[in-house]
């Protein structure tokens, strides 16, 4: 299902529409292939499939269960993808003659391992937006300054809620028992959504807090946040936009092991320079919870449910962000990677609401 942003506020506007030829992703490996070994690895690009439909429609050809195939990550249906695949490499041969219109084989090589899922550094995105006069382009221009420099908020993005956006609700009758649901995978993704709909939640919260902590005196919050002046001075204090919190679980970035952040300036610091990051909570059990002042917030938006939890990075750091306006077509042409589990929309939307609030700083 097609996608459209647009904002129309004066000068300040673009649209994008999540197809094809305007969006395009290209899958970044964890590691490199060997080169050698009983798996074949293959590098398609494909349009208008999802990786699943992807993965049935070449089991189907080789007359192998799905199962069989390995993928390191889920690319989205509405957009032109690049991703790696993995099958035995007995069925080779069979792969020369394989012909669809919308998928293509870029090229092959092999590996020891079959491909599993998560085995992905990250994601390399072009988008394109249109309808941007000169005016926004230099608002898009500042606005992606801004998050190449500090980074931006790790919602999950419309996509991990379904066609309808309301996969979350059946997913919390689910996770609680109060519905069955047979197809595992289905199940997990209903679960997954239910999770992600509380994380969002969530962050949201955290950057409401981070607002009023901008805008108003630590003595004018005690109340409202229930929070002890000491934390507000401290939160205030911060340079970076989102505010660290006692207690918060942090994690060595782009991966690593988690930690309680206790208030410490070095920790702050290690935060704008991109090597920890403050993560939200993913419900569920075996799940490590947050502390202080930072669990006062997170219990709102915590829940028992019958799966495991998880920690996701909160905030996450947007690499090698380019732009470019080309006047004559109207169209702005971005490109930018993300860690795994991060989604562009998210960018594309980050972008608007900072066009908004730009917009609001010129009045």
């Amino acid at each position: 299902m097609d996608r459209f942003y647009s904002l129309n506020h004066s000068s300040i506007d673009f649209l994008f529409k999540q197809t094809p030829r305007d969006f395009v992703v290209e899958e970044l490996p964890l590691y490199e292939f060997s080169g050698e070994g009983e798996h074949l690895v293959l590098f398609v690009r494909k349009k208008s499939l999802s990786t699943l439909e992807l993965v049935s429609l070449i089991a189907k050809y080789l007359g192998i269960k799905n199962k069989e195939i390995g993928y390191a990550g889920l690319k989205d249906k509405h957009a032109m993808t690049k991703q790696y695949i993995s099958i035995h490499k007995q069925y080779e041969e069979a792969m020369e003659n394989f012909s669809h219109d919308n998928v293509k084989i870029i090229s092959k090589t092999y590996h020891n391992n079959k491909i599993k899922t998560g085995h992905l550094r990250g994601n390399r995105f072009y988008i394109k937006l249109k309808k941007v006069n000169p005016t926004s382009a230099q608002k898009i221009d500042e606005a992606l300054k801004n998050i190449s420099k500090d980074g931006m908020p790790n919602f999950f993005g419309y996509q991990r809620f379904g066609n309808d956006g309301d996969n979350h609700i059946e997913g919390e009758k689910v996770a609680k028992g109060e519905k069955k649901e047979r197809n595992p995978k289905i199940k997990k993704l209903l679960i997954n959504a239910y999770q992600s709909h509380l994380f969002n939640l969530w962050l949201s919260r955290r950057l409401e807090i981070n607002t009023l902590v901008q805008n108003f005196k630590p003595q004018e919050l005690e109340s409202l946040l229930n929070m002890p002046n000491s934390e507000l001075v401290s939160m205030k204090a911060q340079k970076h936009p989102f505010k660290l919190i006692s207690g918060d679980i942090m994690e060595h970035y782009p991966h690593g092991r988690l930690f309680d952040f206790d208030g410490k300036e070095d920790d702050c610091k290690r935060f704008n320079d991109r090597d920890i990051s403050p993560t939200g909570l993913l419900c569920g059990k075996k799940v490590k919870q947050s502390s202080g002042s930072a669990r006062l917030i997170e219990k709102d938006f915590d829940d028992e449910i019958n799966a495991d939890g998880a920690r996701r990075y909160a905030w996450v750091f947007p690499e090698e962000v380019e732009g470019r306006f080309k006047p004559i077509e109207a169209q702005y042409e971005l490109n930018f990677s993300l860690p795994k589990g991060s989604y562009a929309t998210v960018l594309i939307e980050e972008l608007a609401k900072r066009k908004i609030n730009d917009k609001k700083d010129i009045r």
